[in-house]
């Protein structure tokens, strides 16, 4: 039976509570499943593991002030409980800490602890031992080594980072986002991958082992990342520079700096195509200093990222550097941080970071090569990707001098894209190359046609 609970009243003076008739047992609150059950506020779930634990229902019905009855029926789920009153009494009834069923800290919390036969494993060493001796004392019987058990293993948790499913699950749906739209429509990929982020913070709100938390960070980091990726590409410039500044904060606290590298590089890609280069460059920069010298995937991302805002920003020798340097890394990357996928660094990528680049500089001969190398190794789903080609390949028909060529391979561009495709990125790239025709040139039936197509 547990001690009396004392805390203070609003008076000051103190407020006794009852010890409860059916506290429950501590393997059962640090058990996943039951956690998510209670998260998940089902009854059901609680009252049966609660009952296979040895606690009868009438006395689950008596200490939550429910009918046994009743009990018996929402154990199996013929029932359920949705008033917050009688959620309040299974909490306090089953001395159930209010933040593992989304309530304030119950009053008896800050003084109540589980005694029984299990050792005391709050911040008090004298109590805790004092405990351990006591269910020694006679022995090594069943109590003794429950005891001991139970300290061993919460040990042995702390050490091995017990890890509920869901966040292999939830590391698993990560990967697969990662290998980016697949043919689906970007709102969809959005919906889907903003559903499974927010699973991650119920999982971050329980004691987690040092180990768990990390991998619940670096997944948090990775998923709000690639949310930022695809509001970047549907125009939501504001909401994708605040998830990308989530996805750092998870980033960093996962201590993965590599991830961290990535994020600040995809998030220069937000100022970068729309119009603030050397915005982009300095976050760029960032990421190349966070990422380091190694040859990864992060690394070549930013630096490749780094030439394109220089070249925008008319830093032709910095951009040119660059350059250098992505091609370098490039030249060493192998593995996972080669994979086709938002988190490697494939050379289909790496071709499109270099045509956008070597548009910007002019250099319309190795923008070409790009051009051509990254449109044969982009699958026919890469509906984004291939109209961002094609409109780079009509920039440089621009620079070589025939506006006009230009004009309608953007516009062919931009018609073949599904609706869903035609805002945001594809729409701005599209818009400077607009921009940049001289206003004499405005009445021309080609231009036009991309005025109307971009104005539609």
């Amino acid at each position: 039976m547990s001690r009396q609970a004392v805390t203070s009243g609003e008076s000051g003076d103190t407020v006794a509570y009852p010890p409860s008739l059916a506290e429950l047992p501590r393997h059962l609150l640090t058990d996943q499943v039951f956690r998510r059950a209670l998260s998940e506020r089902n009854f059901a779930v609680v009252f049966t593991m609660a009952n296979e634990a040895k606690i009868s229902f009438n006395r689950l019905a008596e200490a939550c002030g429910m009918k046994a009855e009743r009990v018996s029926k929402v154990a199996r789920a013929d029932a359920t409980v949705a008033a917050f009153e009688t959620i309040e009494r299974i909490a306090d009834g089953l001395r159930i800490p209010g933040v593992l069923l989304g309530l304030a800290a119950r009053p008896w919390e800050d003084t109540a602890r589980t005694t029984s036969t299990e050792p005391d494993d709050g911040d008090d060493p004298m109590k805790r031992r004092q405990l351990l001796r006591g269910a020694l004392a006679a022995g090594l019987t069943g109590s003794a080594i429950a005891a001991l058990s139970d300290t061993r293993q919460s040990f042995d948790q702390a050490l091995t980072g017990f890890t509920p499913a869901d966040i292999s699950d939830l590391e698993a749906a990560a990967e697969s986002y990662g290998y980016g739209y697949q043919g689906q429509a970007p709102t969809r990929v959005l919906a889907d991958l903003v559903a499974d982020f927010a699973e991650i913070r119920p999982l971050l709100d329980m004691p987690q082992p040092v180990a768990t938390r990390t991998r619940l960070c670096r997944t948090a980091g990775q998923m709000a990342g690639m949310a930022a990726i695809v509001l970047h590409d549907l125009g939501g410039r504001r909401e994708a520079r605040s998830w990308f500044h989530t996805a750092a904060r998870a980033a960093t606290e996962s201590g993965d700096q590599q991830l961290h590298a990535w994020v600040l590089a995809r998030e220069a890609m937000v100022p970068l195509n729309y119009g603030a280069p050397k915005a982009a460059a300095d976050l760029a920069e960032r990421a190349r200093q966070t990422a380091g010298t190694a040859p990864t995937a992060a690394a070549t991302l930013a630096a490749a990222v780094a030439a394109r805002a220089y070249a925008l920003s008319g830093q032709t020798d910095q951009a040119r550097g660059a350059l250098a340097d992505a091609d370098r890394l490039m030249d060493r990357l192998d593995g996972d941080q080669l994979a086709d996928t938002w988190f490697g660094h494939c050379e289909q990528k790496h071709h499109v970071h270099l045509s956008h680049a070597w548009t910007a500089l002019g250099d319309t001969g190795r923008a070409r090569e790009s051009q051509d190398r990254a449109l044969v190794l982009s699958a026919p789903t890469s509906r984004m990707t291939r109209t961002l080609l094609k409109i780079d390949a009509a920039a440089c028909a621009h620079r070589d001098g025939d506006t006009d060529q230009a004009c309608r391979r953007a516009t062919a561009a931009l018609a073949l894209l599904p609706p869903d495709y035609r805002t945001g990125l594809t729409h701005s790239r599209a818009m400077d190359l607009y921009r940049s025709i001289p206003a004499q040139l405005h009445g021309e039936r080609a231009v036009r046609e991309l005025q109307e197509v971009l104005a539609a």
